[in-house]
């Protein structure tokens, strides 16, 4: 099923590219880089492009993921946990949020979890957004950048190192804003 639903989008090209990124961030369950990676595998000097095209989509479709998070996420959230519950994920979310968001934006979790938990927690769209940019343009243009430097030897790369890539910069991320938000608190 996955590879065939796979295919079809790699049929319409830059197009199912797109609506595949634009889909992923809110309802659909392929992510957006198996396509970018074979449409740049096919085309290297157009991986940049190719990279565009993918966060384009997946930035527009943010917005549709965390308003589908508030309208139906907390009904569903209160009618499946108890409220004590929902209130300490609530706050947790209030709390962390931030770098969860920044990392979600780029690690193999589905991009989707964080546009609707978002939502459902009332996370500012703003920032949402803001680091959405950060993280979905980290991952796409990284897949850019090595398809458009190194060709086709770019996918034996992402084959051997994506996923430590992906989990190392994930960390990165992290330390630097708890080491950012604690300078900030010893500032206030």
């Amino acid at each position: 099923m996955f590879a065939q639903l796979s295919q079809f989008f790699m049929d319409y090209g830059n197009w199912g590219l797109f609506i595949v990124s634009l889909l992923d961030s809110f309802l659909l369950p392929l992510p957006p880089f198996f396509l970018q990676i074979g449409l740049s595998l096919i085309q290297p000097t157009e991986a940049l492009w190719i990279a565009l095209i993918a966060f384009t989509g997946s930035l527009l479709g943010a917005p549709v993921g965390y308003v589908m998070g508030k309208w139906l996420g907390q009904p569903i959230l209160n009618r499946l946990l108890p409220e004590k519950w929902t209130l300490l994920a609530t706050k947790q979310f209030e709390k962390n949020g931030d770098a969860a968001v920044l990392v979600g934006s780029f690690t193999p979790i589905p991009f989707k979890v964080f546009t609707i938990l978002c939502g459902v927690f009332n996370y500012s769209l703003t920032k949402l957004m803001l680091f959405a940019i950060l993280g979905r343009g980290m991952k796409f243009f990284l897949i850019g950048f090595l398809f458009y430097f190194y060709g086709k030897h770019a996918k034996e790369l992402l084959d051997t190192y994506m996923e430590a890539s992906l989990l190392a910069a994930a960390a990165a991320v992290a330390i630097i804003w708890i080491v950012v938000k604690q300078l900030a608190k010893k500032r206030r």
